[in-house]
């Protein structure tokens, strides 16, 4: 299996549990015999979308922005499972993460489906993939996990995904509590039809 690894912490201290993530997730992926490609995505040059939707018209499938997203995209197809590691903001991504997720609609198309009753962008390319979402919280807040989990769910929807799982981490927990943790999810992901 082909994971992506998509760190959205921060570059200073403050993001040094998604980091332990990052390296829990790289180190279970690779015991498992996983190939990994891991970005931490704060310190990249990654511009926000400008919404010209040039992916889609102009020159479909490559966006008009040229910065270190590309090697993201060029990553991004490949992925058999896509983790997305995030403080959890407002029930939301980080902002390097969603910059990041922002700068991937070259990889749908600019046409509608129905999926479960739903409008959709079908997908670029025909490979569905799995998702593991993994946030990070100082501590519990039911609310803002409730809003985490939804999105997840919604932009796994949105992405095709054939199996998705996601997971809140909290701040002081310790590092056999945390590779455990990823451990069990990893297991569900890859157990999921």
């Amino acid at each position: 299996m082909n994971v992506l690894v998509l760190n959205g912490g921060p570059a200073d201290a403050r993001g040094g549990l998604c980091r332990d993530i990052a390296q829990a997730v790289a180190s279970d992926s690779r015991a498992r015999g996983w190939s990994v490609t891991a970005f931490d995505l704060d310190p990249m040059s990654i511009k926000p979308c400008l919404g010209c939707f040039s992916c889609w018209l102009k020159h479909p499938g490559t966006c008009v922005l040229k910065d270190d997203q590309e090697e993201v995209l060029r990553a991004w197809v490949p992925g058999d499972l896509h983790v997305w590691i995030t403080p959890v903001t407002f029930g939301g991504f980080g902002s390097a993460l969603k910059r990041s997720l922002d700068r991937t609609i070259p990889n749908i198309l600019p046409f509608f489906i129905r999926v479960g009753g739903e409008v959709h962008h079908p997908q670029r390319y025909e490979r569905r993939r799995r998702f593991l979402a993994l946030g990070t919280l100082p501590a519990p807040d039911a609310e803002a996990e409730r809003i985490f989990h939804g999105l997840i769910r919604r932009n796994a929807l949105n992405l095709g995904s054939v199996a998705t799982e996601s997971g809140i981490l909290y701040e002081g927990a310790g590092k056999e509590d945390l590779s455990g943790r990823v451990h069990e999810l990893l297991a569900a992901v890859e157990e999921a039809r």
